[in-house]
């Protein structure tokens, strides 16, 4: 007997010591949080006056199940009927399958990471702290509940209710200063009271979903809410996301008594950062192509949760306004396959991916002909008027013949200081020609962690990586630049910027499109620095490159003949390869060829650099030659320069700057 006693304790341990948590007793605390003089609530008032606050609890839950009248801009209880029986999109049966197995999809870029049978919350595999921030935001949530929906599985459902009250029960606030750090951050957590609310529409109806929970979702759900209320970030987009969520804790939960607190705190707080984080050029302020359109997002997803609830005039019509600037201002740095460059930490997008945000932009501004031309891939609405295109207080040059895929762009970056998604690279570029960028950023590869993690950051972060100029190959000690000319004219666009790289050296560059058809860089190193003075290029992976160092060449072999010729033309240059690398995912990269073009700079005198960049079609780049005319002065900002290109002429002569 003794032996099947301990078999049977044997069989039954998992089952004990993974007991999934019961939910805790329904007590007048319980309702502490609600207001439950809001209208609709009048039963479950009734009953908590009476202290039946179980059959009060029961009642509140009715009521939710039949609440009509709180809309969610994106899952709705009625919306169940189209995802019924229906195949859900790719991947994300997976992740609600995997994530009842306690394999959570916390970060794409490490894919599925078993946080085990009892789940440890604080499992830290690889020191990248966006594992242990997204974990917190618990991404397979919602693909759990879309499969609920799908399959009408209860399985679903059970594991998402164990999974946010193991989740509640294992890091409560203040457990420790480390685990509040990831679990309490106010991103996090912002996350989490903006995802939640559509979750609740999901699961809302299922058996599973009980009246004591009901009420621990409310209560730790104002919790979370209050916290952020309290804990807003300083600045960034960090605090735009903030404030936007809180919005919709206040609009979709107003039984709430912090409700009417929530959301005015977040209008508040976006109508005043719109005007501090947006540039007059449409640009938000952290110059980020990727948090650009993030911050049009949030500032349209808080206008559309208002007005789902009537409160859209909250915010004023130059709210709207301002996002529409922000809409066209993305268009100006874009390429026409929809993408752009991976300034300050930014990740490849795709048209897909960006033809729908136009397309959901559109139904906001439908009168706007740029922004449906961009929803339409071109087929409605018209494009922008003009081509080339400043945005001169962010800082993001466009140099550009067309805005079809046969077009020729050049977006350089020349800005003000940034934030933590800055690189220090100002003066860099991407080159569009034909359907191909030749020349992308460097990405960012991963954000930050461990000092490991930190080294792999860094490395994308050099200024040597990005194409702009360096002093003995160490980074730029300020991101500052400031505008000396910006002119546009059928024969030349024009683009002088000043930007004290380093303490005792300036760099100016002068841009020139030439016939929109092709560039020269005139780069200067200015001031009594010394050093080994270097501008680098990056092209684009497997791009078939050669290098001539006879005549400091580099051109791409790419067998469609769409081609580029990169080719500094003064004496004395010195053309070195150089590793380069390319990240358009987190955590993925690639080899690419990387070059310099180097000088040494041993006294007080101006080091400058001519370089030609000329698309070509073929395999035979052209022969270029340059010669100085008698006014060419760069100490006084005269161009004079006699261009040939496969014996053809060309006549040079610009005033970079007014002196």
């Amino acid at each position: 007997m003794n032996v099947k006693k301990i078999i049977l304790l044997l069989a039954l341990a998992p089952t004990l010591l993974f007991a999934k948590p019961q939910g805790t007793p329904v007590t007048k605390d319980s309702f502490s949080n609600l207001n439950l003089n809001y209208p609709g609530l009048e039963e479950v008032n009734k009953l908590v006056a009476a202290k039946d606050y179980e059959n009060a609890a029961k009642a509140l839950l009715k009521y939710y199940r039949k609440r009509d009248n709180i809309k969610h801009p994106d899952y709705n209880m009625e919306d169940k009927a189209r995802f019924a029986g229906k195949k859900l999109p790719a991947g994300v049966l997976e992740k609600a399958d995997k994530g009842l197995l306690h394999q959570f999809y916390v970060h794409p870029g490490y894919g599925f990471i078993d946080y085990g049978q009892d789940i440890n919350w604080q499992h830290w595999p690889i020191k990248d702290n966006e594992i242990r921030w997204q974990l917190h935001r618990t991404y397979w949530w919602q693909p759990m509940g879309l499969a609920y929906w799908s399959t009408g599985d209860e399985k679903y459902a059970k594991e998402w209710v164990f999974q946010f009250r193991d989740w509640v029960k294992k890091n409560p606030k203040g457990l420790s200063k480390e685990n509040d750090r990831f679990a309490w951050r106010p991103l996090e957590v912002s996350t989490r009271i903006q995802d939640q609310p559509g979750m609740f529409n999901m699961f809302v109806s299922s058996p599973n979903f009980t009246p004591d929970f009901l009420l621990e979702f409310l209560n730790t759900y104002n919790q979370q809410a209050n916290h952020i209320l309290n804990n807003y970030s300083k600045q960034g987009n960090h605090l735009l996301f903030e404030a936007q969520r809180i919005i919709y804790a206040g609009c979709f939960f107003p039984e709430l008594k912090a409700a009417d607190t929530w959301r005015k705190s977040g209008v508040e707080i976006l109508n005043a950062e719109i005007k501090k984080q947006i540039y007059p050029d449409g640009l938000q302020f952290e110059l980020s192509p990727n948090y650009h359109v993030a911050a049009i997002n949030i500032f349209l997803k808080a206008l559309r949760m208002t007005q789902l609830t009537g409160m859209s005039n909250e915010f004023p019509e130059s709210y709207k306004k301002t996002i529409e600037e922000m809409i066209i201002a993305l268009t100006n740095f874009s390429f026409p396959d929809y993408s752009y460059p991976m300034f300050g930490d930014a990740k490849l997008t795709g048209k897909s991916e960006m033809q729908k945000e136009y397309k959901d932009w559109l139904q906001v501004f439908p009168h706007n002909q740029v922004i449906k031309y961009f929803a339409t891939d071109g087929k409605q609405g018209t494009a922008p008027a003009y081509l080339s295109n400043a945005l001169k207080t962010g800082g993001f040059y466009t140099f550009r013949n067309g805005w079809k895929n046969d077009a020729t762009v050049m977006v350089l970056r020349a800005s003000p200081p940034a934030f933590f998604h800055s690189q220090p690279d100002n003066g860099t570029f991407d080159l569009w020609v034909k359907g191909r960028n030749f020349m992308p950023d460097a990405g960012a590869y991963v954000y930050s962690g461990s000092a490991e993690i930190q080294k792999l950051r860094d490395a994308y972060r050099q200024t040597k990586v990005h194409k702009t100029l360096t002093l003995d190959n160490i980074n730029m000690d300020s991101c500052n630049a400031k505008l000396l000319t910006w002119k546009t004219s059928p024969a030349v666009d024009l683009l002088v910027y000043n930007n004290q790289s380093y303490k005792e050296l300036n760099h100016r560059r002068s841009v020139l499109f030439i016939d929109k058809k092709y560039f020269v860089i005139i780069d200067e190193a200015i001031g009594d620095a010394k050093g080994n003075v270097g501008i680098h290029f990056q092209l684009a992976e497997e791009s078939g490159t050669t290098f001539n160092k006879s005549n400091n060449s580099v051109q791409t072999g790419y067998n469609d003949g769409n081609n580029l010729l990169i080719q500094t033309l003064n004496k004395g240059a010195v053309l070195t390869e150089e590793e380069g690398k390319v990240s358009y995912k987190y955590r993925k990269e690639v080899a690419r060829p990387a070059f310099a073009f180097e000088k040494a700079k041993n006294d007080n005198k101006t080091v400058s650099f001519t370089t030609v960049l000329y698309p070509f079609e073929g395999s035979k780049a052209p022969e270029i030659s340059v010669k100085e005319g008698s006014k060419h002065n760069l100490a006084k900002g005269i161009v004079d320069l006699t261009l040939t290109i496969n014996g053809k002429k060309t006549q040079v002569t610009e005033q970079l700057t007014g002196n």
